[in-house]
């Protein structure tokens, strides 16, 4: 998402959104797969992607600082009750990834993709290493959530790695040291091992930092099956999939279920390249797989 004023803008620190992706590539190398697909652009080397110094660029330091100082208990609870009601938009899938494709991104190096094509380019590499038709409408969905953004909501409740509020930040965490300024900091209540949740209750008890994962979950919920509803619930959350951290929030259902999150987080974090699909040819199967699965029309 393209922003010239982002040094002086609060909500949008971020040039566009993929820079945050971009972090995470550098943070979590690309793993093998069990299908062995190449998911990047097999003619580009992995330092050829835009490059960090030392540290990580001053926009996205300034983006986790914001995303840590806010992202408080209340804060998700408020967005829960404000989003929660769905009332934005009514849109089918399909309106919903050309509604997000309005997020106009020109500033990113790695791709010249539109976001629609991003997407139907994460699905289809996923339907390559031939998983579950879910699996791969999993694929084309999973970022819907993004158009957060188009409704107002600033770039550190849209996108980020997410963790658990209400209970002590894990230093699994990327930039730990940012929560020293977030208010929840200074809540004895929320600052011991578990905070308000119990031992093993399992996530659906456990409130994650708002942001395009969560929102969308909401959107879908009623209609996926358990292991999609997964994936996109839990895409962001890195310390737990990439580091192992709050395992102990986590009962026997999430654990299990958390193998299908791994599954998802390659396709979802390196399959961008130039490679262009061709939308007006893929688009009569996907509006197929699309009404296998979801109503005509959603509430956003």
């Amino acid at each position: 998402m393209s922003n010239p004023s982002h040094t002086t803008n609060r909500n949008a620190p971020l040039e566009n959104l993929e820079e945050w992706e971009d972090f995470l590539k550098q943070r979590y190398p690309q793993p093998l797969t069990s299908a062995g697909f190449q998911a990047t652009n097999p003619d580009k080397k992995e330092e050829e992607f835009r490059n960090y110094e030392s540290s990580a660029r001053p926009t996205v330091r300034e983006f986790y600082r914001l995303n840590h100082h806010n992202q408080t208990f209340d804060f998700v609870q408020a967005k829960k009750r404000e989003f929660g009601p769905r009332t934005r938009r009514t849109m089918g899938v399909w309106e919903a990834m050309e509604f997000l494709n309005t997020l106009v991104d020109d500033s990113d190096p790695d791709t010249d993709l539109s976001q629609l094509e991003h997407l139907l380019q994460t699905a289809e590499q996923i339907r390559r290493d031939g998983h579950p038709r879910w699996f791969i409408l999993t694929g084309l969905i999973h970022d819907l959530g993004k158009i957060l953004c188009l409704f107002g909501e600033p770039q550190w409740a849209v996108v980020g790695d997410t963790f658990p509020v209400g209970c002590a930040w894990s230093d699994k965490v990327v930039f730990h040291e940012f929560f020293a300024d977030n208010p929840d900091s200074r809540e004895p209540k929320y600052q011991t091992r578990v905070g308000v949740y119990e031992e093993g209750a399992g996530l659906d008890t456990v409130h994650l930092s708002w942001g395009h994962d969560e929102y969308l979950y909401q959107v879908v919920k009623d209609y996926l099956p358990q292991e999609a509803l997964y994936m996109i619930r839990y895409h962001s959350f890195y310390p737990a999939h990439r580091d192992g951290a709050y395992t102990y929030l986590m009962n026997d259902r999430d654990k299990a279920m958390f193998q299908w999150v791994r599954a998802f987080n390659p396709y979802d974090l390196y399959t961008k390249s130039h490679q262009r699909p061709n939308v007006k040819e893929l688009r009569p199967f996907y509006e197929g797989l699309i009404a296998e699965y979801l109503p005509a029309q959603l509430q956003w």
